[in-house]
Protein backbone atom coordinates (compact mmCIF):
# COMPACT_ATOMS: atom_id res chain seq x y z
CA UNK A 1 0.00 0.00 0.00
CA UNK A 2 1.54 3.15 -0.98
CA UNK A 3 1.67 5.76 1.14
CA UNK A 4 -0.95 9.08 0.98
CA UNK A 5 1.47 11.60 -0.66
CA UNK A 6 2.84 8.56 -2.71
CA UNK A 7 -0.60 7.24 -3.86
CA UNK A 8 -1.88 10.68 -5.20
CA UNK A 9 1.27 11.54 -7.06
CA UNK A 10 0.84 8.29 -8.68
CA UNK A 11 -3.41 9.62 -9.34
CA UNK A 12 -1.98 12.92 -10.70
CA UNK A 13 0.47 11.35 -12.97
CA UNK A 14 -1.50 8.19 -14.19
CA UNK A 15 -4.69 10.94 -14.34
CA UNK A 16 -3.46 13.51 -16.64
CA UNK A 17 -1.31 10.95 -19.31
CA UNK A 18 -4.71 9.64 -19.92
CA UNK A 19 -6.71 12.66 -19.89
CA UNK A 20 -4.13 13.84 -22.64
CA UNK A 21 -4.47 10.77 -24.86
CA UNK A 22 -5.58 13.03 -28.05
CA UNK A 23 -8.22 10.32 -29.65
CA UNK A 24 -9.72 12.92 -32.15
CA UNK A 25 -6.24 13.01 -33.85
CA UNK A 26 -5.52 9.80 -33.22
CA UNK A 27 -8.58 7.85 -34.55
CA UNK A 28 -8.74 10.66 -37.57
CA UNK A 29 -5.07 9.89 -38.76
CA UNK A 30 -5.31 5.76 -38.22
CA UNK A 31 -8.41 6.38 -40.56
CA UNK A 32 -6.70 8.52 -43.54
CA UNK A 33 -8.08 11.16 -42.67
CA UNK A 34 -6.42 14.99 -42.28
CA UNK A 35 -4.65 16.46 -39.06
CA UNK A 36 -7.33 17.77 -37.42
CA UNK A 37 -5.95 20.63 -36.24
CA UNK A 38 -5.78 21.83 -39.43
CA UNK A 39 -9.44 22.33 -40.05
CA UNK A 40 -11.87 23.93 -38.63
CA UNK A 41 -11.28 25.53 -35.50
CA UNK A 42 -8.05 23.54 -34.96
CA UNK A 43 -8.96 21.47 -31.54
CA UNK A 44 -9.03 17.84 -31.07
CA UNK A 45 -12.46 17.06 -29.66
CA UNK A 46 -15.19 15.60 -31.10
CA UNK A 47 -16.87 18.48 -32.51
CA UNK A 48 -14.30 19.47 -34.81
CA UNK A 49 -13.65 15.85 -35.93
CA UNK A 50 -17.15 15.89 -36.97
CA UNK A 51 -16.30 18.81 -39.12
CA UNK A 52 -14.67 15.92 -41.69
CA UNK A 53 -17.94 14.77 -42.40
CA UNK A 54 -17.39 11.36 -40.57
CA UNK A 55 -19.85 11.02 -37.59
CA UNK A 56 -18.92 7.58 -36.78
CA UNK A 57 -15.72 8.96 -35.95
CA UNK A 58 -16.73 12.03 -34.30
CA UNK A 59 -18.75 9.34 -31.99
CA UNK A 60 -15.78 7.20 -31.39
CA UNK A 61 -14.03 10.53 -30.50
CA UNK A 62 -16.59 11.57 -27.84
CA UNK A 63 -16.75 8.09 -26.48
CA UNK A 64 -13.16 8.13 -25.95
CA UNK A 65 -12.85 11.47 -24.30
CA UNK A 66 -15.61 10.58 -22.21
CA UNK A 67 -14.21 7.22 -20.73
CA UNK A 68 -10.57 8.23 -20.17
CA UNK A 69 -12.17 11.07 -17.70
CA UNK A 70 -13.87 7.82 -16.49
CA UNK A 71 -11.30 5.78 -16.53
CA UNK A 72 -8.83 7.82 -14.44
CA UNK A 73 -10.99 8.36 -11.59
CA UNK A 74 -12.57 4.49 -11.34
CA UNK A 75 -8.89 3.65 -11.28
CA UNK A 76 -7.68 6.18 -8.69
CA UNK A 77 -10.40 5.56 -6.89
CA UNK A 78 -10.49 2.01 -6.76
CA UNK A 79 -6.55 1.70 -5.81
CA UNK A 80 -6.68 4.88 -3.65
CA UNK A 81 -9.47 6.11 -2.24
CA UNK A 82 -11.74 9.28 -3.30
CA UNK A 83 -9.08 11.81 -2.36
CA UNK A 84 -6.95 10.01 -4.74
CA UNK A 85 -10.10 9.85 -7.74
CA UNK A 86 -10.51 13.78 -7.36
CA UNK A 87 -6.97 14.36 -8.01
CA UNK A 88 -6.79 12.27 -11.23
CA UNK A 89 -10.12 14.01 -12.30
CA UNK A 90 -8.59 17.13 -11.80
CA UNK A 91 -5.43 15.72 -14.02
CA UNK A 92 -7.20 14.00 -16.57
CA UNK A 93 -9.09 17.31 -17.41
CA UNK A 94 -5.84 19.52 -17.62
CA UNK A 95 -4.49 16.69 -19.86
CA UNK A 96 -6.89 16.85 -22.24
CA UNK A 97 -6.87 20.74 -22.29
CA UNK A 98 -3.24 20.82 -21.84
CA UNK A 99 -1.78 17.53 -23.86
CA UNK A 100 2.68 17.38 -23.20
CA UNK A 101 2.31 15.27 -26.66
CA UNK A 102 0.47 18.43 -28.31
CA UNK A 103 2.52 21.71 -27.57
CA UNK A 104 0.13 22.13 -24.75
CA UNK A 105 -2.75 22.42 -26.64
CA UNK A 106 -5.86 19.97 -26.92
CA UNK A 107 -9.63 20.43 -26.04
CA UNK A 108 -11.87 22.05 -24.14
CA UNK A 109 -12.64 19.65 -22.08
CA UNK A 110 -16.51 19.11 -22.70
CA UNK A 111 -16.58 15.32 -23.46
CA UNK A 112 -13.91 14.67 -20.62
CA UNK A 113 -15.53 16.71 -18.13
CA UNK A 114 -18.59 14.16 -18.75
CA UNK A 115 -16.52 11.01 -18.05
CA UNK A 116 -15.28 12.30 -14.62
CA UNK A 117 -18.88 13.14 -13.90
CA UNK A 118 -19.46 9.58 -14.65
CA UNK A 119 -16.93 8.08 -12.65
CA UNK A 120 -18.07 10.22 -9.60
CA UNK A 121 -21.82 10.42 -9.55
CA UNK A 122 -23.02 9.30 -12.39
CA UNK A 123 -26.46 10.27 -11.76
CA UNK A 124 -25.12 14.08 -12.78
CA UNK A 125 -23.64 12.67 -16.24
CA UNK A 126 -27.10 12.19 -17.23
CA UNK A 127 -28.51 15.49 -15.65
CA UNK A 128 -25.86 17.00 -17.31
CA UNK A 129 -26.94 14.85 -21.11
CA UNK A 130 -30.40 16.13 -20.08
CA UNK A 131 -29.66 20.30 -20.10
CA UNK A 132 -27.35 20.06 -22.97
CA UNK A 133 -29.77 17.92 -24.75
CA UNK A 134 -32.49 21.08 -24.15
CA UNK A 135 -30.64 23.94 -23.91
CA UNK A 136 -29.48 22.74 -27.14
CA UNK A 137 -32.56 21.60 -28.53
CA UNK A 138 -34.05 25.27 -28.34
CA UNK A 139 -31.17 26.96 -29.50
CA UNK A 140 -29.63 24.92 -31.28
CA UNK A 141 -26.10 26.43 -29.61
CA UNK A 142 -23.56 23.44 -28.98
CA UNK A 143 -21.56 25.68 -27.04
CA UNK A 144 -24.21 27.11 -24.71
CA UNK A 145 -25.69 24.40 -23.92
CA UNK A 146 -22.25 22.89 -22.89
CA UNK A 147 -22.28 26.57 -20.61
CA UNK A 148 -25.14 26.35 -19.18
CA UNK A 149 -25.60 22.53 -18.41
CA UNK A 150 -21.65 22.70 -17.37
CA UNK A 151 -22.47 25.92 -14.98
CA UNK A 152 -25.42 24.19 -13.00
CA UNK A 153 -23.68 20.98 -12.01
CA UNK A 154 -22.01 22.52 -9.00
CA UNK A 155 -25.34 24.08 -7.46
CA UNK A 156 -26.46 20.51 -8.08
CA UNK A 157 -24.15 18.74 -6.75
CA UNK A 158 -23.53 20.90 -3.81
CA UNK A 159 -27.56 20.50 -3.18
CA UNK A 160 -27.67 16.31 -3.16
CA UNK A 161 -24.99 16.82 -0.63
CA UNK A 162 -21.45 15.99 -2.19
CA UNK A 163 -19.61 18.95 -1.33
CA UNK A 164 -16.15 17.58 -2.30
CA UNK A 165 -17.39 16.50 -6.08
CA UNK A 166 -19.30 20.21 -6.14
CA UNK A 167 -15.75 21.98 -5.44
CA UNK A 168 -14.08 19.73 -7.84
CA UNK A 169 -16.89 20.84 -10.73
CA UNK A 170 -17.08 24.43 -10.21
CA UNK A 171 -13.13 24.04 -10.56
CA UNK A 172 -13.66 22.17 -14.15
CA UNK A 173 -16.64 24.50 -14.73
CA UNK A 174 -14.42 27.81 -14.20
CA UNK A 175 -11.68 26.18 -16.90
CA UNK A 176 -14.28 25.12 -19.61
CA UNK A 177 -15.91 28.89 -19.57
CA UNK A 178 -11.81 29.82 -20.05
CA UNK A 179 -11.75 27.50 -22.77
CA UNK A 180 -15.17 28.84 -24.20
CA UNK A 181 -13.98 32.34 -24.27
CA UNK A 182 -14.27 33.05 -28.08
CA UNK A 183 -17.44 31.26 -28.07
CA UNK A 184 -18.70 33.12 -25.51
CA UNK A 185 -17.72 36.24 -27.50
CA UNK A 186 -18.87 34.92 -30.50
CA UNK A 187 -22.66 34.12 -28.78
CA UNK A 188 -22.43 37.45 -27.26
CA UNK A 189 -22.00 38.80 -30.95
CA UNK A 190 -24.00 36.92 -32.79
CA UNK A 191 -21.50 35.60 -35.14
CA UNK A 192 -21.47 31.67 -33.39
CA UNK A 193 -22.16 29.26 -35.91
CA UNK A 194 -25.65 26.87 -34.80
CA UNK A 195 -25.89 23.09 -34.71
CA UNK A 196 -26.90 21.82 -38.38
CA UNK A 197 -25.23 24.72 -39.45
CA UNK A 198 -22.99 24.46 -42.88
CA UNK A 199 -19.92 26.34 -42.54
CA UNK A 200 -19.27 29.81 -44.17
CA UNK A 201 -17.26 29.48 -47.72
Amino acid sequence: MLPPLAADGVALGAGYLLGSIPFGLLLTRLTGGPDIRSIGSGNIGATNVLRTGKRGLAAATLLCDILKGTAAVVLASSLFGREAALLAGVAAFLGHLFPVWLNFKGGKGVATYIGILLGLAWPFALLFGLIWVAVAAASRYSSLAALIASALMPPALWLRGEPDVAALFALLTVLIWIMHRANIARLLNGSEGKIGAKPAP
